[in-house]
């Protein structure tokens, strides 16, 4: 490190995070290299903020100072560290001031210090890191954005080909932007996720790539990206690539004629979900930081349970969905899946056009979330038939009995869900949206056989009855938010069942292959209909060895509850370190 000094002082320590941004300096009493600084310990101030505590750190440079006592500071917040045991004032913005001697630091390369943490980084440990920490090694200089990069393009060679949760991969872009990232770190700049690698549903537009909606039907590549992913570029985000979704969306397993099957990372004889299964199975494989997925009928709700992920649901019109607003008539809305509530709620910081809470997403991360009413139900919205399994319903019962031991209230209360409300509001919309979607493609002859009979349906459904439809939604969704009159959350089961196998529906029509997957999710429409923010929080096991989850369902608008609730959750039962078979 480069330093100008006067009066004789003499650097005693360095503290080395990415690129050298403090050091020490000896007082007048200061003794000769390798002797201890002071007997006791002495915090340390970076032009008056703490940053951490100093106990028998000795004299020499930069590579005799243990991990454990560097501390944790940004580049350009802190521009000098000063032994502070006489309590002296620490003036100026580029300095201070120790006893009357002053001394100017200058930035200079990355230290060997920083070069061998680098090293010390185990990649396998890396791709299950999650986004938030990523993003605080990167910034650290303990990983570079190349080397994150280039580590999934690896993982995602080795792995895909098994799992297929990429439609495509965009690597020679993704180490473009890996690159530009590295020389924004370098020169100082810190954004939320700056550098790190996240994956893009293949139904949201990146300019350049077409968007394919898991069909061979689809148009040329898009020239403009949608408005949620130049939200995650401006934040710093990387795109590593499209992944897989079943033909248009449609179904709770990702399983195409034109691009095949995703596999569960948990069992590969499984399904991941869908929509949004591709994305679910690349987060849980470690072959993706975070992923952007969408939830028109529990599309990140169901992938994000059967993958043991943090997903939600955010508020409808929270997340932008331009250029394809009003996307399934309101039923659809964009968001993550994630490895932790924190990746989440980067997330949502992100891409927010709402208010958000105080302190954003993040804060609600960090912050309890005081003493909640909550209700478990695991009744099955009318009139859908569903037997809801023993591990799920164990899920419930057990999560109960954590909140209880957490300090909340728990009651068991089952929300008011009329018939109508998937008769009348969640299947016309449904069918409508895919009749929609279909009718935008340019060659709708290429679409598989049950997709179009799906489309078929939502011809029923015209412009007059749709008005109609929509104009009922508010009485309808007074009813089933009743219950938050008296609580504040409603838990439920995350699904009645596990996933089905893969292939179980390759004979069935659009009709019979419905009435079959909704026995197994039949807890996520609900929230559609409404609108309100839901979230799923891992839990336990199947027999089959795929993830369980319990879902959280909040009042309009309140993702923040959801997100301070389920981080306390997972600060009790931590999951972000769960690995897959296939990781």
């Amino acid at each position: 490190m480069q330093m100008n000094v006067k009066d004789g002082l003499k650097c005693c320590f360095a503290i080395v995070d990415g690129d050298v941004v403090a050091v020490g300096v000896q007082t007048r009493s200061a003794r000769r290299p390798g002797d201890p600084l002071a007997d006791g310990g002495h915090t340390c101030h970076g032009l008056g903020r703490r940053i951490g505590e100093v106990d028998g750190v000795t004299l020499g440079d930069d590579e005799r100072v243990a991990p454990g006592e560097r501390a944790d500071v940004e580049k350009g917040e802190v521009v000098g560290v000063l032994e502070d045991s006489y309590r002296r004032r620490l003036a100026g913005d580029d300095g201070a001031e120790h006893a009357g001697h002053a001394v100017t630091l200058v930035e200079c390369p990355r230290s060997t210090a920083s070069r061998r943490r680098m090293a010390d980084v185990n990649p396998e440990e890396l791709a299950f890191a999650g986004a938030g920490q990523q993003a605080r090694l990167l910034v650290e200089g303990a990983i570079t954005a190349p080397t994150l990069v280039d580590m999934y393009l690896n993982r995602i060679a080795a792995l895909d080909p098994i799992l297929r949760c990429y439609r495509v991969v965009m690597a020679d872009s993704a180490r473009l932007q890996a690159a530009e990232a590295q020389n924004r770190l370098d020169a100082g700049e810190r954004l939320p996720l700056l550098g790190v690698p996240i994956a893009i549903k293949d139904d949201v537009d990146i300019a350049g790539q077409v968007t394919a909606y898991g069909s061979a039907a689809h148009g040329p590549a898009r020239t403009r990206d949608a408005e949620v992913v130049r939200l995650l570029r401006a934040a710093g985000a990387v795109v590593l690539g499209k992944t897989a979704v079943p033909e248009m969306m449609i179904w709770p397993f990702t399983e195409t004629v034109t691009y095949g099957a995703t596999r569960n990372p948990y069992n590969t004889d499984l399904t991941p979900g869908g929509s949004s299964g591709g994305s679910g199975a690349a987060v849980a494989a470690g072959l993706a930081a975070l992923a952007l997925g969408s939830d028109g009928m529990g599309s990140i709700r169901i992938p994000s349970t059967w993958c043991g992920l943090f997903g939600i649901k955010p508020q409808r019109d929270r997340v932008p969905l331009a250029p394809h607003d009003d996307a399934w008539n309101g039923l659809s809305v964009n968001g993550p899946l994630a490895r932790t509530v924190e990746d989440a709620a980067l997330f949502l910081d992100a891409t927010t056009t709402l208010p958000g809470p105080e302190g954003g997403y993040i804060g609600a991360a960090r912050r309890p979330p005081g003493r909640l009413r909550i209700a478990l139900s695991t009744k099955v919205p009318a009139p859908l038939l569903a037997r809801v399994g023993r591990a799920q319903r164990c899920a419930v019962s057990e999560a109960g009995a954590l909140l209880r031991e957490l300090g909340h209230q728990v009651v068991e209360r089952d929300p008011d869900y009329p018939p109508a409300a998937l008769y009348a509001q969640a299947l016309p919309r449904y069918f409508r949206g895919a009749r929609d979607d279909v009718a935008m493609l340019p060659h709708p002859e290429r679409l598989d056989p049950r997709t179009r009979s799906f489309a078929r349906v939502g011809r029923l459904f015209s412009d007059r009855r749709m008005r109609r439809i929509r104009a009922a939604e508010g009485e309808l969704t007074a009813r089933i938010l009743s219950i938050f009159d008296d609580v504040d959350v409603v838990i439920t089961p995350g699904t009645a069942t596990g996933p089905s196998r893969i292939g179980a529906y390759q004979r069935r029509g659009a009709i019979a292959t419905l009435a079959l997957v909704s026995g197994r999710v039949p807890f996520q429409a609900m929230a559609n209909v409404t609108g309100q923010p839901a979230a799923v929080v891992p839990w336990g096991q199947e027999p089959s060895g795929v993830p369980t989850s319990i879902q959280l369902v909040g009042r309009p608008c309140d993702e923040d509850t959801l997100v301070s609730l389920s981080a306390q959750i997972e600060q009790a039962r931590p999951w972000g370190q769960r690995r897959p078979a296939v990781s």
